[in-house]
């Protein structure tokens, strides 16, 4: 269609915002930007706190005083027996790195604070032996000890070490339906029998230990650690809810003491409060149990057992509770340990 000769297009003029539209619009990139700050800051937030812990560098644990192994504690030949489950075994970490072997000698890369802190330097008659296993329970530590360990010559002195009852309490991850030997998730109510068991079971292995050193023996037991840093909250580890899971704890955990009260030469290593505020909220700085001198994970990825700096602290929760009784060991033999350690 031909337009006529003086027709014109008139020009679109540019739309012209009033201020108070300008104003409207910096608002609305201001919020989002605060809004995506915000996202971003609470993301960062819940990593640090909920997602992320950090294993740490260096030592782990309380120091040992250096002084009390610059002589042998005693001539007398000595048996160290490892007993129990993969804390005893070294689980996940390199064979030197075990708290067993690190009982035992220094490895090659020791911390320099504990090179020379080991029971081969006061006990030059050790001979050391593990018999613990990995994933086994309380259960099968009755067979470990009847089957494995060998009566010993009246000559030979037993330090036994060892770690048990955890398994009891952790497997089979929610996976089966609560029994004796593989309780999560049980209610305390049908724990309880299962608890009085765990107990005779122990005095049962005391008793057994003991009548294979007919020239006597201490024992040093490891209570059971919590990954949750008492706040019983394991499915934020990724396992089903345990709502009695703290209180079946505590209870194996005053079942160790028991039988250990009944007995002079039977000693309670206290891993559980040592490991507090070391578990899956380490870095909550809000709780209870945090550790600012050291807010790190002392566990491994599969959460019951420890990572390396975690071995070195058990070993040296063992070596306290050792030096402890040492004078109540070695008293009166030859050459013996012959001043009190600090307590």
């Amino acid at each position: 269609m031909n337009q006529p000769a003086d027709f014109e297009i008139p020009e679109a003029r540019p739309a012209v915002l009033t201020v108070r539209q300008r104003r409207a619009r910096q608002t609305r990139l201001w919020v989002l930007a605060f809004l995506a700050m915000v996202a971003v800051a609470a993301g960062l937030a819940y990593c640090q706190f909920w997602l992320w812990r950090p294993l740490g560098k260096g030592p782990a644990g309380p120091k040992i005083p250096r002084d009390l192994f610059e002589r042998p504690w005693t001539n007398r030949p000595v048996l160290l027996v490892g007993l129990g489950d993969s804390i005893t075994a070294g689980f996940g970490v390199s064979a030197s790195h075990s708290f067993f072997n690190r009982l035992v000698e220094n490895p090659e890369d020791e911390w320099p604070d504990m090179k020379g802190i080991c029971l081969a330097a006061v006990l030059p008659n050790l001979r050391a032996v593990n018999l613990a296993v990995a994933g086994s329970t309380s259960l099968d530590h009755l067979d470990q000890i009847g089957k494995r360990l060998e009566r010993q010559d009246p000559a030979v002195f037993g330090i036994v070490v060892m770690t048990t009852g955890g398994n009891d309490l952790i497997h089979n991850y929610g996976r089966t339906p609560p029994q004796e030997g593989a309780m999560y998730g049980a209610t305390l109510q049908k724990a309880l029998p299962w608890i009085e068991a765990f107990e005779k079971r122990l005095e049962r292995m005391i008793t057994m230990i003991e009548d294979r050193f007919p020239g006597g023996c201490h024992i040093f037991v490891g209570d059971i650690y919590d990954p949750t840093d008492g706040v019983g909250d394991a499915s934020s580890a990724g396992l089903p809810p345990w709502p009695d899971g703290l209180k079946i704890l505590a209870a194996y955990n005053d079942a160790i003491r028991a039988v250990a009260s009944r007995r002079r030469n039977v000693h309670v290593v206290p891993l559980h409060a040592a490991f507090l505020g070391h578990g899956i909220h380490c870095v909550q700085f809000w709780r209870k149990h945090y550790r600012p001198e050291d807010p790190t994970y002392w566990y491994g990825q599969n959460l019951e057992d420890p990572s390396d700096r975690g071995y070195d602290a058990i070993r040296r929760l063992f070596l306290i509770e050792i030096i402890k009784a040492a004078e109540a060991m070695f008293s009166g033999t030859s050459n013996a340990y012959s001043h009190s350690p600090a307590r």
